[in-house]
């Protein structure tokens, strides 16, 4: 089993509840046990900084599934989830973004797949909920809990539980 990091986002929708779902989806047909999830956070938009603000997770899973196995999972995911990376605009809307994080200690750079994510450390979004659920693990050498200390957290705040 390989412990794996995937970060949730979306700003289309009922994002909460398509989380919900899609970690279902997730742990059902990758065939993996959710180990911790994380709150869930509104954050500024990134990148198309002229949109709504988006809702982000991080979750562990512990899967059998190879790394590009997984990611072909997460985007059929994406796509059973109303996105469409064919025609959407880089960095814009989507109902739900599923990004592989880290796989286990693996370290890939192929073009269809980078591990660890090569930008996690910039992003805030990212390091917030996974500082949550996993503060000390190291990742290419760092803890989200020191990378996060050397960001801005701004505009991020953490959502009350659903019920």
């Amino acid at each position: 089993m390989a412990s794996v990091l995937i970060a949730l986002g979306g700003n289309v929708g009922d994002v909460r509840q398509t989380f919900r779902k899609a970690i279902a989806n997730i742990c059902g047909m990758a065939q993996a046990e959710l180990l911790a999830r994380s709150s869930d956070y509104t954050t500024p938009p990134w990148g198309d900084e002229n949109q709504a603000r988006f809702v982000n997770a991080c979750i562990e899973i512990d899967t059998r599934l190879d790394p590009h196995a997984l990611l072909f999972t997460l985007h059929k995911i994406e796509k059973k989830f109303g996105r469409d990376r064919g025609t959407e605009k880089r960095w814009g809307p989507r109902t739900l973004d599923l990004d592989l994080i880290a796989y286990d200690d693996a370290i890939l750079d192929k073009p269809e797949l980078t591990l660890p994510h090569p930008r996690l450390f910039e992003r805030a979004f990212v390091l917030v909920p996974l500082a949550e659920i996993a503060p000390d693990r190291v990742i290419a050498g760092r803890t989200a809990a020191k990378a996060l200390a050397n960001i801005s957290t701004a505009g991020i705040e953490c959502l009350p539980d659903l019920h």
